[in-house]
């Protein structure tokens, strides 16, 4: 399936690789066709720069997220740093009410196919306009996934991970907007994630967040969007009649970190 490869990318570093969206399987999607996003080098402000009371906030948001080793919440931000397909969407069905099954559900992946391939050219321009370090560069402070080459070298600002995840989100809550809040609040959750991982600032997240909106305003325009988001939506309807329940340890995991924000902790 062509979102399988689409929304695999580095996944390590935050980034969806131009190469693997280039070996999707999804002919039919191609470039010229693709919606044109914002460039959110214009819109966004800088990150923090050194030395900056913002700069000294995100240092003690690192700091203080490094308690969390071990935890269940360290569980679950490794857990969310996986952007293979499967397990990417399976991180809503908490939020959605039932167990999401990527096979079931051929034109969300298609719609996922589409906003992979239009985001990855934006997210890789910012990032790499901004060239900002990522907050274990220089240390030896604990992180939730390997410190690989690759990793070290994805620029930090804004996080790939947090475009995906809250673009996702703000997607599925297009199509089923009778769940819009749980699935945004797991979308936000999968954002933080970043940060109780130790692989990007907190300003890298909140430029994340705002980076998806504007993208999504763009994506749920789009004409071949809309046209398969009925037939996504009765795929989910049907997955509701007949999905399992979601793991409640898992839920009640994710409704925890909700209520535990690195940006509101003391």
């Amino acid at each position: 399936m062509a979102f399988s490869l689409c929304r695999l990318g580095l996944a390590n570093a935050g980034l969806l690789s131009l190469t693997l969206l280039a070996a999707c399987s999804d002919q039919t999607i191609q470039p010229a066709t693709l919606p044109v996003l914002p460039d959110e080098r214009l819109s966004l402000a800088a990150p923090p720069a050194p030395g900056s009371e913002a700069q000294a906030e995100d240092d003690r948001i690192f700091a203080q997220t490094r308690r969390l080793v071990g935890s269940p919440r360290w569980a679950l931000a490794t857990s969310d740093a996986d952007l293979h397909p499967e397990p990417f969407l399976r991180h809503y069905s908490c939020a959605i009410g039932f167990t999401l099954n990527l096979a079931k559900t051929p034109h969300l992946a298609r719609i996922m196919t589409i906003v992979a391939k239009a985001e990855t050219p934006r997210t890789s321009e910012e990032k790499h306009y901004w060239k900002r370090q990522r907050p274990f560069i220089g240390n030896d402070a604990p992180i939730c996934v390997a410190r690989s080459p690759d990793l070290a070298k994805s620029p930090s600002y804004p996080s790939g991970h947090t475009i995906a995840g809250y673009s996702t989100a703000l997607v599925l809550s297009a199509i089923m907007p009778e769940r819009a809040a749980q699935i945004l609040q797991r979308g936000r959750v999968i954002g933080e994630s970043r940060i109780i991982c130790g692989v990007h600032w907190a300003s890298d997240v909140a430029a994340g967040y705002q980076a998806a909106g504007a993208f999504a305003v763009t994506l749920l325009q789009d004409p071949t969007i809309r046209a398969l988001m009925p037939q996504a939506r009765q795929e989910l309807l049907a997955l509701q009649a007949d999905s399992m329940q979601p793991d409640p340890k898992s839920c009640a995991a994710e409704a925890d970190a909700a209520a535990h924000s690195p940006f509101s902790a003391n």
